[in-house]
């Protein structure tokens, strides 16, 4: 059994939801912030758009091949809480490549034209520092912070 550490993040599959910028269909996005900081919310309408669950709220991170990965705990295994309607069962992927966390931050918390950034996972993962994936900082109710997320897991970014 690969061990892992149980982090409070949500996390999805990018799948169809970022077509439009060219963004990897297994592209892993792990969703950071506190309790109601938005991670539901943002999870949900990537999954409008075409994204696949993995977890909802609590995350298990692990190390496989080198590359940094995350499912769900087994007891929250397809579950997502919808605020203001309750938690509901969806289709989910049993675990994701995570290429891009993204921590959720208040409106004004975001730079306009930020330096790269990494996530550092957790330390017991052991996780290279060169396989650390990309970090943003994005104000998760934005009408445009699904799109935002696709285009950077897209990355590829022009240097000013």
């Amino acid at each position: 059994m690969t061990s892992s550490v149980n982090i409070h993040a949500s996390c999805v599959v990018l799948a169809r939801a970022g077509e439009a910028f060219g963004a990897p269909p297994d592209a892993g996005i792990l969703l950071l912030g506190e309790s109601g900081s938005g991670k539901s919310d943002l999870a949900l309408r990537l999954i409008a758009r075409g994204a696949m669950l993995v977890a909802d709220d609590r995350c298990d991170l692990f190390l496989q091949d080198g590359v940094l990965r995350a499912r769900a705990p087994a007891v929250l295994a397809g579950l997502i809480e919808i605020r203001a309607v309750g938690i509901i069962a969806l289709p989910f992927a049993a675990d994701a490549r995570v290429t891009l966390a993204v921590r959720l931050v208040a409106p004004q918390g975001p730079a306009r034209l930020p330096e790269p950034a990494v996530y550092e996972p957790p330390a017991a993962l052991r996780v290279p520092r060169h396989r650390w994936p990309s970090l943003v900082e994005l104000a998760p109710f934005e009408a445009s912070a699904p799109a935002k997320i696709a285009a950077a897991a897209r990355g590829k970014f022009i240097n000013t």
